[in-house]
């Protein structure tokens, strides 16, 4: 998958998305600076929100209290949507500083707008992850789509992957948990690998909406190539997201660490060419575990492995020594080699690593 310039897949290091979706309070300079401190932190893909409140509700939104807010949904997004214009500024702002920027429209006009801009990707929140005729207009537009599963099953996601799959665009999928912030006892973790067992051809991410960054960096180890999280540039702002934000050092520290998880995740198990010096005096050898005669027939309650391990006979190689006679004498704590067993190497060549 390819949004923009940047590739995304489990051979690349995650992409950190920085969602600022309303926590600029409807201010342009705010979430200007917000950008401004992502871009600071490393951060390479800015989200935001777009709302356009009359194509998006009805009047019945103005009684609908989100359980993350005191004022009904409606007046939420009224207070905080940018206008066009001023969407237009902060991605072009963004842009400027080389980063992408990608939003989530919440309904058709939304959808219309932000392809008539260019933004490079359509991101789909969990609100709309069953909402087909929405995806399937967004889809239309033949560029990526992040899609966000929280509330969802995988077989009620069955539907919405289809419509992807049959305008053939690239998607991908965030195991999400919906409550702000979400407890550990509701995430889920497993959801990434259910998602990858799922839909082979989708990369598959991590929306996290709990406090710190642990959930979201446990989710790499599992195979997330996408890790998105609220963002603000203050948590002393007020707003419904803010609880479950990343300030720009918890950014910075989300980049770094999920970068260092991703090249752990790669490699194979193995004994570096680092280790070797560790190696060489914490593997035991195998000694004389008493005084013992020349001719004498080496029993298991003769010998023992003691470090350091620059004998011939390592301590992996204890039992070849038992049966074997010793050609000299030799005390107590002396390592034993080959020659002493009457061998002239190793049996079979030398242990392959």
């Amino acid at each position: 998958m390819q949004i923009a310039n940047r590739q995304i897949g489990p051979a690349h290091p995650p992409l950190v998305i920085a969602e600022i979706g309303i926590n600029h309070g409807g201010s342009l300079d705010v979430a200007k600076e917000m950008v401004r401190l992502a871009h600071l932190s490393g951060c390479e893909c800015i989200k935001h929100q777009t709302h356009f409140l009359d194509d998006e509700m009805t009047d019945e939104a103005r009684q609908i209290f989100p359980p993350n807010a005191d004022v009904s949904i409606w007046e939420v997004m009224a207070r905080c949507a940018l206008s066009a214009q001023d969407e237009v500024v902060l991605r072009d702002y963004t842009e400027s500083l080389g980063m992408i920027y990608i939003s989530t429209p919440f309904s058709r006009k939304a959808a219309d707008f932000l392809a008539e801009i260019g933004v490079p990707a359509f991101k789909i929140g969990s609100g709309e992850a069953d909402n087909l005729p929405l995806i399937r207009h967004i889809a239309r537009f033949g560029k990526p789509v992040i899609l966000s599963t929280g509330m969802q099953t995988i077989e009620t996601l069955r539907e919405s992957v289809a419509i992807l799959d049959a305008a053939g665009v690239d998607y991908a999928l965030l195991e999400c948990t919906n409550l702000y912030p979400s407890p550990p006892e509701i995430v889920s973790l497993q959801g990434v690998t259910d998602l990858r067992r799922a839909f082979p051809r989708a990369v598959v991410g991590f929306s996290d909406h709990s406090i710190g960054p642990e959930m979201a960096l446990a989710s790499v180890a599992l195979g997330a190539c996408i890790l998105e999280r609220h963002y603000t540039d203050t948590r002393y702002r007020i707003g419904p997201d803010i609880i479950n934000s990343m300030d720009p050092a918890e950014l910075r520290f989300l980049i770094d660490r999920s970068r260092e998880i991703h090249t752990a995740l790669h490699n194979p198990k193995r004994r570096t060419a680092a280790e070797e010096p560790v190696y060489r005096f914490a593997r035991a050898s195998v000694v004389a575990d008493r005084d013992l005669p020349a001719g004498h027939v080496i029993a298991e309650a003769d010998i023992w492995a003691r470090r350091p391990g620059s004998g011939q006979i390592a301590g992996y190689d204890f039992d070849l020594v038992v049966g074997r006679t010793l050609t000299r004498a030799v005390t107590r704590n002396t390592q034993l080699t080959w020659a002493d067993i009457g061998l002239a190497g190793r049996p079979g060549g030398e242990r392959a690593f």
